[in-house]
């Protein structure tokens, strides 16, 4: 059997090469920095006085950021004296303040957690809890959702920081001001002990930083996925894994970007995995701006932004580069800069393709990933001159099969299971032996897609074998959402699938047996909205009087899915 699977991966290997651009390597090398310390100090030494990062027009280099960030590693490892290998949470939307703690966090031998900022108590209790969180840095916009869970957690140091603290002096109190007093998003805390940003990196500065002895074996992130099943799980991802995948990106679009001349568009939250890799690591690398895009949601906002600089590179996913062709100013801009436009997290529509390229003159180059790889696996290669409704060919030094339910090798151009192994690959689910298990089998990622692989090597996917929502990218998981449904005393079973949707890609749908016969959609959707993120709320609330079942009891979810499909829905 082994030799069966080599001989398979090779030949596919041999048939994807031959796509590629001949400047694209066939394998990387991941170990040209023995860090991402190593590799942020030379950044931030052959780019000192180059814009790093910029957000509501205030620009931070890469000295001042490469000052700031050690201020904050030296205030961790002496103000606080946390050990290397703590877990440190960072709770916050595209803030200068972001890539400061990020970079503080690493340079001071800690892992980083990420967690989604309109996580609500529940989801922010769970993810600080698995991963044993002693610290984190969180906007005070969010400081509520804290305050009700932070008893209950091992958190002992609360960092906050507020939307406007990085901006220049007086720009900083009137956005401060506003975002308080006049738009009232700052609902009440109380968080006794917490200590401003601002005043740990003054603090830090007085302080002396100690490089620690990291190494790519190291963990780097706790990045949280929900798997193949409900439970988020951190995804363990080293320096290596984030150097490995950092490399991949590069060899794949290089010859579109030049080091020291690019500025790329961060719409997507940087605690999310395609911006931290792609637009964080990658432009970081190449000595490029990154202009962070606080609230991407306000179009009109958003494209007045643009207007400012002279972008050369964007990425995001297919709904925000819908929402943008569908803004009339947005269609008026000069896209004579750009050289870069990816689409991921979510599939990327042929009409919106094709739109994008009319508008801007370059191909929307589509890709494929996952958490567990951080994350890129697959691209389209970028002398593509049409949308080819693939994820494309996989990165360099990735290796796939495709296998059956008895993990055995599909015949070329049958569907299976797509199955990866790569340097990007974690090294296991925090803490979850059992999970970890369940998807790594024999150094093979097992993804859940049903996918096919064409004559040039082409991926396309074509099923899930997992239950898996995609939402705007973002994943969600069918048995969180019927976790707290069956929390209403109202409901006797629920179950929830995904269902197409042209604004999010995929919307959630439930399918409810009511327990009292009053329950209304209204009741659903408060219960749902007080439990689940924004993105899980459902869109769909069905009432039946029962739902389809294996002979065990088991709800079909499938069927449930196949009953839309024959609808047309």
């Amino acid at each position: 059997m082994a030799k069966q699977q080599e001989s398979r991966g090779e030949s596919l290997t041999k048939v994807w090469l031959k796509r590629y651009p001949p400047d694209v390597p066939a394998e990387i090398t991941a170990d040209r920095y023995t860090s991402l310390i190593d590799l942020f100090e030379h950044a931030a030494t052959q780019y000192a006085d180059q814009v790093a990062f910029v957000n509501m027009g205030q620009p931070m280099t890469y000295r001042q950021l490469e000052q700031q960030s050690r201020a904050f590693a030296a205030w961790l490892q002496h103000g606080l004296k946390l050990k290397a290998g703590d877990r440190v949470a960072l709770m916050m939307p595209n803030l200068l303040q972001y890539p400061v703690a990020l970079f503080g966090v690493l340079r001071a031998g800690m892992v980083v957690v990420n967690v989604n900022p309109l996580y609500t108590p529940r989801e922010l209790k769970h993810q600080l809890n698995d991963s044993g969180a002693c610290a984190i840095v969180i906007v005070s916009n969010f400081a509520h959702t804290l305050e009700k869970v932070v008893a209950e957690t091992q958190v002992k140091h609360v960092m906050l920081t507020r939307m406007g603290d990085q901006l220049a002096p007086i720009k900083g109190t009137l956005v401060n001001f506003i975002v308080r007093y006049v738009k009232k998003l700052v609902p009440k805390y109380h968080l006794p002990g917490a200590v401003p940003f601002r005043q740990a990196l003054q603090q830090g500065e007085q302080l002396s930083y100690q490089r620690p002895d990291v190494t790519n074996d190291d963990l780097a992130f706790l990045q949280y996925t929900g798997g193949t099943t409900g439970v988020a799980k951190g995804a363990m991802l080293t320096h290596g894994n984030m150097q490995a995948n950092l490399e991949q990106a590069k060899a794949t679009y290089g010859k579109l970007l030049r080091p020291g001349q690019e500025c790329v568009v961060t719409a997507l939250p940087l605690y999310h995995i395609f911006a931290l890799t792609v637009n964080c690591l990658l432009f970081l690398d190449l000595g490029g701006q990154n202009l962070l895009i606080t609230n991407p949601r306000d179009i009109p906002g958003f494209v007045r932004e643009l207007a400012k600089f002279p972008f050369t590179a964007i990425t995001g996913v297919n709904t925000l580069f819908n929402a943008l062709l569908n803004d009339a100013n947005f269609n008026k801009l000069d896209f004579s800069t750009l050289r870069m436009s990816a689409g991921g997290g979510m599939a990327v529509q042929k009409a919106v393709a094709e739109r994008w390229e009319k508008l801007t003159g370059h191909y929307l180059l589509e890709g494929y990933g996952l958490t567990e790889c951080s994350p890129l696996v697959s691209v389209n290669p970028y002398d593509i001159t049409c949308h080819t409704g693939s994820i494309g060919l996989p990165v360099p030094s990735t290796d796939v099969r495709i296998v059956d339910e008895q993990d055995n090798d599909v015949a070329p151009g049958e569907p299976g299971e797509l199955c990866i192994r790569g340097p990007q690959v974690m090294i296991g689910y925090w803490q979850r032996p059992e999970a970890t298990e369940e998807v790594l089998k024999n150094g093979w990622l097992h993804t859940g897609d049903i996918v096919t692989v064409d004559s040039e090597g082409f991926i396309r996917i074509v099923d899930r074998k997992k239950d898996m929502i995609l939402v705007s990218g973002f994943n969600v998981y069918p048995n969180e959402i019927e976790d707290v449904l069956m929390q209403h005393a109202k409901v006797r079973e629920a179950a929830a699938i995904g269902v197409p949707s042209d604004l999010s890609g995929e919307a959630v749908k439930v399918c409810i047996v009511k327990k009292d016969p009053s329950l209304t959609k209204e009741e659903v959707l408060d219960h749902c909205r007080r439990q689940l993120t924004g993105y899980k709320v459902p869109k769909i609330i069905e009432f039946r009087d029962e739902l389809p079942k294996t002979n065990v009891g088991k709800i079909l979810r499938r069927e449930l899915r196949d009953e839309v499909k024959r609808e047309g829905q």
